[in-house]
């Protein structure tokens, strides 16, 4: 790969997923790539960007896919399925009592894990969410990671990875060497293929957004940009969850931490974000990469 093509691979890819990769990362996008080309049958990186640049859809599609992150499991870092069962969902219920429904947005989902381990915490609430309606709303950039979290289907290996064996016998069906989300679950959950770089407002508002593990992957000016556009898409009294390495502070005022509550996030007010105008230069689209 020459320079000017890792320069134009890196700006391709920044303008359509976000990822902003520094001047030393050349050997990823050859680890990545390069298998992509040969199975295109090309004869390297050199033909695959001149199919970028001549606009061919799948290979965008691909190169975009192949150079995005996946890393996922069940129940993932602990803790904030804990504030989701702890903190979140008591003054949730609390506040929603009258309409008696909650929506909640996985603004990366991947492969389906945490928006199912999301849904296991709240079957397990029972009663408490007895004839509430429940929207879980699971968006990523990868149409396929997307089919597999449709249907729910795991290898043993990816079920043993953070999964209580209660719940993987509770929730799960056992075929072969795999495990499949039992219908139940799979119906509480709807997955959408969402560009963050486009716009999301016509996903409406949600009490709940999980946003885990994806803007560390870009720069400030489109951190800046994402928090004051997820800021619209929240409820005044919601929560916005982020990656253990994520953080709004020193970014933006639309969001405050709560305290003694790692990744966890108050809206200020929506309309004050709402009113402000996008940063000069910020990137006006996010990627949603799973890392999640």
């Amino acid at each position: 790969m020459t320079p000017t093509e890792y320069e134009y691979l890196r700006k391709f890819l920044k303008d359509n997923s976000g990822l902003d990769l520094s001047a030393d990362k050349q050997y990823l996008i050859e680890s990545r790539l390069l298998p992509l080309a040969r199975k295109a049958g090309l004869s390297g990186i050199g033909e695959l960007v001149q199919k970028l640049q001549g606009g061919s859809r799948t290979v965008i599609t691909d190169v975009v896919e192949a150079m995005t992150t996946n890393e996922t499991f069940f129940f993932r870092d602990k803790v904030p399925f804990d504030h989701f069962r702890d903190t979140i969902m008591p003054e949730i219920i609390k506040a929603r009592a009258a309409r008696r429904s909650i929506r909640i947005w996985c603004a990366a989902g991947s492969t389906g894990q945490e928006p199912y381990s999301l849904a296991m915490c709240l079957k397990e609430m029972g009663a408490a969410l007895t004839g509430w309606r429940i929207e879980i709303i699971a968006t990523d950039l990868s149409q396929e990671v997307l089919e597999k979290a449709k249907a729910g289907i795991y290898s043993q290996f990816e079920v043993q990875r953070g999964l209580p064996i209660q719940m993987l016998m509770k929730y799960f069906k056992q075929t072969g060497e795999t495990w499949q989300v039992n219908p139940e679950l799979r119906a509480m959950i709807q997955h959408r293929q969402l560009n963050l770089l486009h716009d999301f407002a016509q996903l409406g508002t949600f009490d709940v957004i999980f946003c885990r593990n994806v803007l560390i992957y870009f720069d400030q000016d489109t951190k800046i940009n994402i928090f004051n556009r997820l800021a619209r898409q929240i409820e005044p009294d919601g929560f916005l969850v982020l990656g253990a390495a994520e953080t709004v502070v020193g970014l933006t005022d639309t969001f405050r931490p709560i305290p003694e509550r790692r990744g966890l996030y108050k809206p200020n007010d929506p309309r004050a974000a709402a009113a402000k105008p996008a940063l000069a230069g910020a990137a006006p689209r996010l990627a949603a990469m799973a890392g999640r």
